[in-house]
């Protein structure tokens, strides 16, 4: 009787094992700064469709992101606002290779809430104080800092610049009115609710911005990193990106 009861209690619990889902894992994301409402919205809508998998987000300037995997810090999936960063994770054998894509695209703008007429860089010398992110580890302020080189007016501006962590930071000061300005994307901008867009900064005085990604060594062989990295190759993530202003090829 015993030998019977036990039987039927192992076959009770294979049954179960079989029509329980498996928990899902977590995926570890280290994302640029300005991708940070499209990606919480993908992120968002993935994990509700797949019940159990949890996303531990991480939003920064992409030299500080790479900088903190670099040293350890856990990430999946890695996605920056210019090339260089994914190149130096590349090139210290972080990233898996064959993973790296390009994901989306931007382009640069100054905004503000200062009455000065502002109608392009030839007037920033008008302004005290324009937020920059810190072109050592924050591409949009790569960006605009070329843009001033090629322009001919970085040094007389030199001294106006105030550095922020990202592009996010460069956007909340001139939100607040603690600068005149702010070199900040396109998307971003489109966000603000109390500085305006200016003037776009001219496309030949700096790169294309462009957003690699891909998976880390560590992402590779997470199925659950995998599987979202393939969702943000889809249309669904296409149309989100459409949706906050990423221009389409």
């Amino acid at each position: 009787m015993r030998k019977a009861w036990a039987k039927l209690f192992l076959t009770l619990f294979c049954l179960v094992l079989l029509w329980t889902p498996a928990l899902a894992g977590e995926v570890y994301l280290s994302v640029a700064a300005s991708l940070k409402d499209a990606i919480n919205e993908l992120s968002d809508s993935f994990a509700r469709q797949n019940v159990g998998i949890k996303f531990l987000k991480n939003y920064g300037g992409s030299g500080a992101l790479a900088r903190q995997i670099e040293n350890g810090a856990p990430a999946d999936i890695f996605i920056s606002a210019n090339l260089e960063w994914m190149d130096y994770l590349q090139n210290k054998t972080f990233m898996d290779s064959a993973s790296i894509a390009i994901f989306a695209y931007n382009t640069l703008v100054f905004v503000g809430s200062t009455d000065k007429k502002v109608m392009g860089l030839q007037d920033l010398y008008k302004l005290e104080k324009i937020a920059i992110g810190s072109p050592k580890s924050v591409p949009a302020g790569q960006y605009a800092l070329e843009a001033l080189k090629k322009a001919g007016i970085d040094k007389q501006l030199e001294k106006k610049l105030v550095m922020a962590k990202d592009v996010r930071e460069c956007l909340m000061y001139a939100e607040r009115g603690e600068v005149d300005g702010a070199f900040v994307y396109r998307t971003d901008a489109i966000q603000a609710k109390q500085a305006k867009i200016l003037f776009a900064v001219p496309e030949d005085l700096y790169p294309r911005v462009t957003y690699p990604m891909g998976l880390t060594l560590t992402g590779v062989k997470n199925k659950d990193a995998e599987a979202f990295y393939k969702h943000l190759r889809g249309e669904d993530a296409r149309a989100v990106l459409e949706k906050y202003g990423f221009p389409q090829e």
